[in-house]
């Protein structure tokens, strides 16, 4: 059976009963429809939050098509309710680029889903659209003033590195010119477009700690120079306050369900490889208001998602996880081993063995934090006993817990061993979460400390291009913020063809992109880029739907 067969055979809940379960008056919750609702920030109670524990889903160096964190992280959810502790699954919401590129949608998979997952997958509950407008108001609004004669502030249109955004795969509109048709169609300048997962509002939104909070990081966001080298802000163009306006109720969580009628919560979703790849702050602390455990994941391997969670996120809200999930399978060990994508589905114990390494230093970078790490084998139906055998061999040897989590195939049935052992991991207290560096060290340092303690690499090369930007950052008093590198997520290095373990490579920073608002900056390294482009045959050649407005194809 497909994802999409599996969901539509699930009796939903309706989204009050979820509330109720979760914790939360059924009558403060805001509906969008039967199965769906916002959450009210007022049922955010910090200090029973910081009695929650909380556990983060990460993984190797994936394949394409991904190793299953969301599918784990929402089996483990269940399996913990199945032994006793009230558990919430707190996850990103989907953006449609990977719904219609190669990746397909993000709500777990097989019998271990959230749902509704056509509506989740596809427009929700508009929190990506509100995050696309307010960016481009400020776009518009930006545009306006370099046009004015009476209200100008003289920005130099050369500065200006603020985009526009949509939420789709589309390189065509990476490098554009606005402005063309004459003086009353605007002044021509190059600019272009990100998708929106990658833009600062949604990186503000996903670390903002309230409403209040939100404003002042909007107003903060920097926009470019005058012409008289003075820097610009949001908050220099008056944009923030209706920016806000458009975001009122995006900054609210969305709750809806598991398969099994747990609750769950989805909110946020930038990418971990252009972006800090993590839920917001506000739906991780409304899941640990409410649960025992909280679940939630970090977008890619270790060393995107999980580093930037860590250095960001929980250095920016205080918060302190218990655990750490690493999910491994057998078909991504034996790619980094050598084996070609045709292959991953035969048993290759050689390739696997080679690959190895990659776990390895997956579990190597989990312990510079001081969190407790487990294993969780996320089974296909192709992997062999010997094949899983020699997981389980190297994690014994390494003194690392490992389970075998069936979630796909079982759902919470099939993480209940995993679930055990997060509850050992937990209760013994082992972990003391300790982050990377001190934000107050340099950039340059901080990039260091990131490619060459993570990553495994030589040393850090700037480009030109970027050593200006350094400059400006310091100019601009910046050198305080945190550092969300964006990176290939195919490989530990910026080369995605240097797979499994690679030494003696070198990181290369070609620009650093200033987000005041969000407060970190982003060195972009390699040939990443933040508008990201279709597939030659993208899923959404599959997507339909019939007479009955049922849809086919989505996954």
């Amino acid at each position: 059976m497909t994802d999409l067969e599996i969901a539509k055979g699930v009796t939903l809940q309706p989204i009050q009963n979820i509330a109720e379960k979760f914790g939360v008056d059924p009558e403060s919750i805001e509906m969008y429809g039967k199965y769906k609702a916002k959450l009210p920030l007022q049922a955010i109670d910090k200090a029973k939050a910081e009695q929650s524990n909380l556990i983060l889903v990460s993984a190797i160096s994936p394949t394409p098509a991904g190793e299953g964190k969301t599918t784990m992280s929402i089996g483990l959810t269940e399996g913990l309710n199945r032994l006793g502790k009230k558990t919430t699954v707190v996850l990103r919401e989907p953006s449609l680029g990977p719904v219609f590129g190669i990746k397909g949608g993000a709500t777990g998979g097989g019998h271990s889903q959230v749902l509704p997952m056509e509506d989740i997958n596809l427009h929700f509950t508009g929190d990506f659209a509100a995050i696309e407008k307010a960016h481009n108001l400020l776009s518009a609004v930006i545009d306006n003033n370099i046009q004015s004669k009476t209200r100008s502030l003289r920005l130099d249109p050369r500065t200006i590195g603020w985009k526009r955004v949509m939420d789709m795969n589309d390189r065509s509109l990476r490098h554009i010119i606005v402005g063309l048709g004459g003086t009353t169609s605007g002044i021509p300048r190059e600019t272009g477009f990100d998708i929106t997962a990658a833009s600062e509002i949604m990186a503000i939104l996903c670390l903002a700690e309230d409403l209040n909070d939100l404003k002042k990081r909007l107003g903060n966001i920097f926009v470019g120079y005058t012409f008289d080298k003075e820097p610009i802000y949001a908050k220099d163009l008056k944009a923030e306050g209706a920016m806000t306006a458009l975001l009122k109720d995006a900054i609210k969580p969305n709750l809806v369900q598991t398969i099994e009628g747990n609750p769950a919560i989805i909110h946020g979703g930038p990418f971990a490889n252009i972006a800090q790849g993590t839920n917001s702050v506000i739906a991780t602390r409304m899941g640990m208001s409410h649960s025992d455990y909280t679940v939630t994941e970090a977008g890619f391997g270790f060393d995107l998602g999980a580093e930037k969670f860590f250095d960001i996120k929980c250095q920016s809200a205080g918060l302190k996880p218990k655990a750490v999930v690493l999910t491994a399978t057998i078909r991504a060990l034996k790619y980094h081993g050598g084996a070609d994508l045709k292959s991953l589905t035969e048993p290759n114990v050689d390739a696997l063995k080679k690959g190895l390494p990659n776990l390895e230093k997956h579990l190597e970078n989990i312990a510079k934090f001081n969190v407790v790490p487990v294993i969780a084998i996320n089974r296909f139906v192709t992997d062999t006993d010997e094949e899983i055998e020699v997981i389980q061999e190297l994690a014994q040897s390494k003194g690392v817990r490992v389970a075998l989590a069936e979630v796909w195939a079982k759902g919470g049935e099939g993480a209940e061993a995993l679930a055990q052992h997060i509850i050992e991991v937990v209760e013994s207290g082992t972990s003391n979460f300790t982050p990377l560096y001190n934000w107050e060290s340099s950039v340059m340092d901080k990039i260091a400390t990131i490619a060459t303690e993570i990553y495994g690499a030589e040393h850090v090369d700037y480009t030109s291009k970027a050593k200006a930007h350094l400059r400006k950052i310091a100019n601009l008093g910046l050198d305080h913020l945190p550092v969300c590198i964006a990176k290939t997520q195919k490989s530990l290095s910026d080369n995605p063809k240097l797979l499994g373990r690679p030494k003696d490579f070198i990181i290369t920073v070609r620009e650093i992109e200033i987000a005041v608002g969000a407060g970190f900056l982003v060195p972009i390294t390699g040939d990443i880029m933040r508008m990201p482009g279709l597939p030659a045959t993208p899923s959404s050649e599959g997507i339909d739907v019939n007479d009955d407005g049922e849809i086919t194809g989505l996954f």
